[in-house]
Parts: structure tokens; sequence; C-alpha cells
């Protein structure tokens, strides 16, 4: 039976020896090609990618990444990896980024079995096992929560134009703002009680936040894909769907923080 976290741990060091090989911005950010998910494939996200898939392969059934999108048909588990979350923040030497793999038993979120976030910057390492709960740095998760009134409320996937229009939308329902570039991240820190409330305000693809919401979930917060009328459980762990994603200490929180956004 497989040790997914010492194999987490161990794509962990693979993406340090990438790192190390790759240490500037100029060796970084150029464009090597065009990945499935969308965005422009940089060198630091196909080195990372390829490092990790060579690692992880021999033990998934099939794999879902930000890269190279869906390999295999439906073997189980299944894999669903972001090898660098926050890779503007990687190639630009700002400390904050992280790889987040989930394992899953089937096609959608509520099928996520173990999420894995490493932090690069921090070096915290956030797990949730389905049905046991969540930890960070093997410390359980769940004793401090956000607050019901939001104090920080963490924007993601943030041009200037996104947030000059949804920042006055949520005047009203959030004291400040925080603006990491992380998703999976962000995630975590709503999980820890750092942050009080979490959104992404461009559509979000299962690779961002497959790992990260099960973390949410094991503590007992909501998550929400606020532009889909399906449950956020049913979502398919695939590259083809997105939906802005909002986060929180409850279901009203995510509520009230959708509809602000929706207006």
């Amino acid at each position: 039976m497989t040790d997914w976290l010492e194999l987490c741990r161990a794509a962990v060091a693979d993406v340090d020896a990438v790192l190390e090989r790759l240490p500037t911005r100029a060796e970084r950010e150029p464009v090597v090609g065009a990945g499935l998910g969308g965005d422009d494939t940089t060198a630091i996200d196909r080195a990372a990618e390829e490092a990790i898939l060579a690692r992880v392969r021999g033990a998934a059934g099939a794999i879902v990444s930000e890269e190279v999108g869906r390999l295999g048909a439906e073997a189980r588990p299944l894999l669903v990896i972001d090898p660098i979350d926050g890779s503007l923040n990687a190639k630009r030497g700002i400390p904050f980024f992280a790889l987040s793999i989930a394992v899953a038993e089937g096609e959608t979120m509520d099928d996520v079995l173990f999420g894995f976030v490493h932090d690069f910057g921090s070096r915290e390492e956030w797990t949730a096992q389905r049905g046991e709960g969540a930890w960070l740095d093997g410390e359980p998760l769940g004793a401090v929560r956000p607050k019901d009134e939001i104090e920080i409320l963490s924007f993601e996937a943030t041009l200037t134009s996104f947030v000059a229009r949804d920042a006055p939308k949520v005047a009203d329902l959030a004291h400040r703002l925080r603006i990491m570039g992380s998703l999976a991240l962000s995630f975590c820190h709503l999980a820890a009680g750092r942050v009080d409330a979490v959104c992404s305000l461009k559509p979000a693809r299962s690779v961002d936040i497959a790992a990260g919401q099960l973390l949410c979930r094991e503590v007992g917060l909501a998550v929400d894909l606020f532009d889909v009328e399906e449950p956020f459980g049913l979502a398919p762990l695939d590259l083809e769907s997105r939906s802005r994603v909002v986060a929180a200490g409850t279901a009203d929180g995510c509520a009230r923080i959708a509809r602000a956004l929706s207006d």
C-alpha cells in the first residue's frame, strides 16, 4: 500500500532540487510552452512537473496535472497535482508558493482521500485525511477557527483590474484584504484560522483547490463554487471545469461573499 505522505515528501525534495538548479528569475520565467490548464508554461513550471511526474507515476492510476493535463483513463487512484501553486511568486523569488497533491478514489471533490500542500517558503507541511482530520506539521488543526465576522479576507487570482472591480463589493463584509498569490496556501491558512475567508476573483481549477479544500472541510469549514449550481462535492477533478471559489467558516459566510461578488 502506498505511503502517500512519504511519496509527497519525496516529491518536495524533487522540486527543491529543481529550485536549486534554476535559482534565478532569468532561469525560471522563460515561457517554454502552453499548459493544458490554459496558462503559459514557464521553465520552472515544466521542470517541477516533470520531476513530480517521474516520482509519482508508478503509484498513480491516473493523473491530472496543470501543464500536461490528464494522464491515464479511469484507473485509480487519481492524483490531482499543481506542481507550483503560486508560480509567479516562484519565478520572482517571493517565498510564498507550494506543491499541492490530492489523492482521490473517484472523479469528484468528494472522492479526495488525502491532501498535501507544502509551502516552499515557510517549509510548513499541511495534510488532511478524509474523515480523520487535518494537520499542520503533524499537529491537528481545528482548535483555532476563522472569525464569523470577517477581519481578513484573502483574495486570489488578482489582476489589478479584478481587485479594482471586486474590492468595493466586499467593503462592508471584510475589514482587511490580503493578496498572497497562492490559492492552495490561502486555503491552508483558512484551515488554521489565520484568515477568515478566501475567494478567487477568476475561475479556479481543480488542481488549485483539490488538496486545500480537504483541509478546510476536515475542520468543518465551508467551500463553494459560486459560478455553478451543483454542490461543491460533485465538482469534477479535471482541467475543463472552472468556477470562482469561496471558502469561509460557515456556509452563510460563503454565501454572503458570493452574493457580493456576483452583483
